[in-house]
This record gives structure tokens, C-alpha cells and sequence, in this order.
């Protein structure tokens, strides 16, 4: 006869057998310790929390995003940025927005930004057209070449790149970027002529408008396989800003179906931006630069030329009105 177990080893047969129970339970909310964070892949980051989209999204900390903290050229990493003038620093974003009253100021230089200030603080979404075609290229020029920086990128595929979380004050929009939120849209822009567009656009055998990447540009960088790019009107839109007769190609519809979502969530997260654009007196949208007080007044979507009067982006063929009605129609769905 086999002698029994001591009563120590019991114990220690029973608790081994609960903890073998308890790990095979269903994970908590957030997960098994040790387990990485599943993700959708639409998620924005504010003050270090995660949001979903609905739409694509590449974030800076993943493969193939762009970091625009970092202080070397993201295209040729040997190479250091060019020291800014003013800070003395390589760095092409600040770490708070400036402006503020003094107490805040005390606040975020201590304490950095939490999602309650920050709510209370950014009213502006500023939309670009990057005049550089594909979101690659943009990061290239704008955090290589020009040591400027924008929280968001839209390719022509519907593929959204964050840079930065939108705590951190990027560098797009001038006296704006204290309030702002910013994104280039990749679209090569709106002309007088259509010199730089027939480079980027071409006609299909049955007369339908699509993009083209000229010879010389080299990785597009487009996520998605064999995407063939087409505006989403096809004929050229021409449309006067400043008083500057222009015309360019709309963006793609996978563009605004990304847009709309990325500007829903924004909308959400940080509600003081007003799901509305600048207006003229009979409500139609305001085709120059505001006032200083006219942007201080204003919560919303706001365009660069809204801003720059030597800017005329998002250009004339963006459809506001079809941004702003999706924007609505996907805040009531959520």
C-alpha cells in the first residue's frame, strides 16, 4: 500500500489545480497579464489613449508609420534635422501650446496634457492639401525637407497616418497650431493651368478620370494593393479662393469616406470642434481669410486659406458639404 501525501503537498496539489482553473477563465476586460493589447487598426491616440475611427489608421508606433518625434530625417536616418533657428532644437513639434493663461501654462509644463484640458483647449480641425500626391512623399517633404510636422495624413487610398499624438502642438497652420488639430490631405493640389495635373492625371479607355504617379516619384508608399486612384468627380472643379481663379481634381471617395470618420471621432473626443465651416453672411462657405477675431470666434473645420491668405488649401474642389453631412449622419449611428 502506497503511503498518503503529506498534508503540506495537499494543499499545494489543490491550489495548483485552482490556478489552473483561474487561468483558463475568459480574460478580464483588458486581457491576460503579459498578453499584448488587441487592436483594431482605426485607432487614434489623444493624451495616450486609444479611440477608434472606423477608418484605417497608421499610427507613428507602428511598421511603416511616420514618427515625427523623432530628430532625424525619417528617409534617410543618419541624418540629423537641421536645428531650428528659434529653439536651437532638431525638434518639429512643441510640447505644449502656447497662449495659455499662466495657470494652465504652470499646469502642462508640471503636469503635461491630460484629456479634460485638452477638450477645453483645442476648437480646430485644419484641413490641408498636401500638394505633394501621396502621403509618403508629404512626410518626406514636410518633417525631412521642411521641418514642419501635422498630426494626420490621408493618402489617396483612405489610409490615415497619425505623426503625433494630439496633445503635441504641430507645426502646420501658424498662429492656429495653439488651438488646432491638423491633417494633409494627399492631393497634388489646385492650379491656374493644368500643367502639374495632367502629370498626375490621365484618362482609361472609357474617358474616366484616374491618377497617374509621374516617373520620377518613385515608392508611392500606398498601402493598399493595386489601388487605382480616381477623383471622385471626374471632371476638373474650378472654383475662385482669394479672388484666384483654380482648378483641380477631387479627392478619392475612399479620401472622404476616412475623413468623415476621422472628423466624426473628433468630434467626439474633442467637442469643441464644431461639426460646422465658416460661413458668410448668407450661410454660404467663406471663400477668404478670416479676421484675427473671426478665428478666434470660430470652433470647427477650418481650411488653410481660412487662415494664410497666400494659401488657398483644401483647394476648390473639396466638398465641405459632403464632409459635414457625413460627419452628422456618422455622430448619430455612434
Amino acid at each position: 500500500m502506497k503511503p498518503s501525501l503529506p498534508i503540506h503537498a495537499c494543499l499545494l496539489l489543490c491550489l495548483w489545480g485552482i490556478g489552473l482553473l483561474v487561468g483558463c477563465a475568459a480574460p478580464g476586460p483588458y486581457g491576460q497579464p503579459g498578453e499584448p493589447l488587441q487592436r483594431l487598426g482605426d485607432e487614434i491616440v489623444v493624451c495616450g489613449q486609444f479611440f477608434h475611427t472606423g477608418a484605417p489608421v497608421v499610427l507613428w508606433l507602428d511598421a511603416g508609420g511616420y514618427d515625427a518625434y523623432r530628430a532625424h530625417r525619417h528617409f534617410n536616418p543618419a541624418e540629423e534635422l537641421p536645428s531650428d533657428p528659434v529653439s536651437k532644437s532638431p525638434v518639429r513639434f512643441s510640447t505644449y501650446r502656447r497662449h495659455l493663461p499662466e495657470d494652465v501654462a504652470a499646469y502642462v509644463r508640471t503636469n503635461g496634457w491630460d484629456l479634460p484640458l485638452l477638450q477645453e483647449w483645442v476648437d480646430l480641425f485644419v484641413i490641408h492639401y498636401d500638394a505633394c500626391g501621396t502621403a509618403r512623399r508629404c512626410f518626406e517633404v514636410l518633417h525631412d525637407l521642411r521641418g514642419l510636422s501635422v498630426h494626420f495624413m490621408l493618402d489617396v487610398d483612405g489610409t490615415i497616418y497619425q505623426t503625433l499624438d494630439l496633445k503635441e502642438r504641430a507645426w502646420h497652420a501658424g498662429t492656429a497650431n495653439d488651438r488646432s488639430v491638423g491633417i494633409e490631405i494627399a492631393n497634388i493640389g489646385a492650379y491656374r493651368d493644368t500643367k502639374v495635373l495632367d502629370q498626375w492625371y490621365t484618362q482609361d479607355e472609357q474617358g474616366r478620370t484616374v491618377m497617374q504617379f509621374p516617373a520620377g516619384l518613385g515608392a508611392t508608399g500606398i498601402r493598399t494593393p493595386d489601388f487605382v486612384g480616381r477623383p471622385s468627380r471626374n471632371e476638373l472643379v474650378r472654383g475662385a479662393i482669394h479672388g484666384r481663379e483654380l482648378m483641380q481634381y477631387d479627392l478619392t471617395d475612399a479620401q472622404y469616406e476616412s475623413l468623415i470618420k476621422l472628423t466624426a471621432t473628433l468630434c467626439q473626443v474633442l467637442p469643441r470642434i464644431a461639426a460646422e465651416y465658416p460661413r458668410d453672411a448668407e450661410g454660404q462657405l467663406r471663400l477668404d481669410e478670416l479676421t484675427a477675431d473671426e478665428i478666434i470666434a470660430f470652433s470647427g473645420l477650418i481650411g488653410h486659406w481660412h487662415i494664410t491668405a497666400g494659401k488657398v488649401d483644401p483647394g476648390p474642389a473639396f466638398d465641405w458639404d459632403r464632409v459635414l453631412h457625413g460627419v452628422r449622419v456618422e455622430m448619430l449611428r455612434r
